[in-house]
């Protein structure tokens, strides 16, 4: 049985939170806006160390989630989803996701103190970036034991800031099955290849692992558990991240409408924008719902199943910002088609996210597996929703 019955206490926003929202969003729009996220895309880091060690010095965004053990906050991933809603707000091309989320979180689950001693205070101070590798597909790297310790081989491809990052936290087969390694690439035996996605604010890579040095983290037989843990844990962040673009998308149209004229009227007081604006304000208000909820499960896990919850918001979360990237593009009239114009960018933020962590559809199907709504294989698309569609990317 899974509680759908949220106490309200928890999906509200303490006072704490409300003022890191208001010192982010007033530091981002000063440091972060559509012209220096073109810029900061195009250049060889992908983003601005500058503004990267700023969050993490000045605001201590990274370690707002991380135990003060490892030079964090000691708060709660609820505190670090109100920084990615903001970031995703301004589409901060900064890797939040892979570094703070999805590297971290790795680590913790893993319960590996000298790997969280080593690696976190780096991440917690802003002087390292990492990312995940083999957690869609563990079978196409390996690790095998050399005279000098383990050594990987193999690829994984469309890796999260996989040609910037300095640790990769890899999923490789072992002959005791799956298990977690760390590698620092630029030690050699890694090939890093940047691809070219729609998303530039995003950047990703394919990583070919030639006898790349790594050391294990964790125990044998734990990979698989963490990695589903990880992967629930990015796409409750994603859904933030999504949350905060929508927000834009809507403010930035209620904005132009209000004083767009044509016809001697404002736009706005047309009635056919009024219901579209009406429709898209309930979609985003549902996909703050649903973001909310994951939060508070990853979080608090008596708020609920966590697993339910960050599938529902992907579904609520990636339908509502492509509706409201559209609406940003279309309801700006000519000048929303331009690429001087920054709606084209959350239109590819909204599309590259879609499946980043499974699509809609395949967390429709994982919903009705978990749920126990599943028909007999076959019954949908690929086959039975327990053979894991989730996962696209890392």
């Amino acid at each position: 049985m899974f509680r759908l019955d949220v106490d309200p206490a928890l999906l509200g926003e303490t006072g704490e939170r409300r003022q890191l929202r208001a010192v982010l969003r007033e530091f981002l729009a000063q440091t972060c806006g559509p012209e220096e996220v073109r810029g900061q895309t195009a250049g060889p880091h992908g983003f601005d160390p500058v503004l990267w060690e700023r969050l993490a010095g000045e605001i201590g965004v990274h370690g707002l989630a991380l135990p003060e053990e490892y030079g964090g906050a000691g708060g709660s991933f609820a505190d670090l989803a109100v920084a990615l809603e903001e970031t995703g707000r301004v589409l901060c091309p900064a890797p939040l996701l892979p570094t703070v989320v999805l590297a971290a979180h790795t680590l913790l689950l893993c319960g590996d103190r000298a790997a969280c001693e080593r690696l976190l205070p780096g991440i917690a101070s802003g002087a390292l970036t990492a990312t995940v590798a083999g957690f869609a597909h563990p079978e196409r790297i390996t690790a095998e034991r050399g005279p000098d310790g383990w050594l990987l081989r193999g690829e994984a491809d469309f890796v999260p800031d996989g040609e910037g990052a300095d640790v990769v936290l890899v999923t490789a087969r072992t002959s005791d099955g799956p298990r977690l390694f760390a590698c620092e690439p630029d030690a050699g035996g890694c090939d890093r290849v940047a691809r070219r996605v729609l998303d530039p604010t995003r950047r990703q890579a394919l990583l070919r692992f030639r006898g790349a040095p790594a050391a294990p983290v964790g125990e044998a037989g734990q990979a698989p558990g963490v990695v589903d843990a990880v992967l629930d844990a990015g796409r409750t962040a994603l859904a933030a991240e999504q949350v905060g673009g929508c927000a834009h998308a809507l403010d930035a149209v209620v904005e132009y409408v209000s004083h767009r004229t044509q016809f001697g009227r404002v736009i706005g007081s047309f009635q056919a924008v009024k219901h579209r604006l009406a429709d898209l304000l309930v979609e985003v208000e549902a996909a703050r719902s649903a973001s909310g909820w994951a939060t508070a499960c990853l979080a608090a896990p008596e708020a609920g199943e966590v697993r339910v919850a960050a599938s529902a918001a992907a579904v609520v979360c990636a339908t509502a910002y492509r509706r409201a990237a559209a609406e940003y593009v279309q309801l700006h009239g000519g000048i929303g088609f331009t690429w001087e114009h920054p709606a084209h960018l959350y239109v590819r933020r909204a599309r590259a996210d879609e499946a980043l962590f499974g699509t809609a559809d395949d967390h429709r199907v994982r919903l009705a597996g978990i749920l126990g709504l599943a028909g007999p294989p076959g019954w949908f698309r690929s086959g039975a929703p327990s053979a894991g569609p989730c996962r696209r990317a890392c």
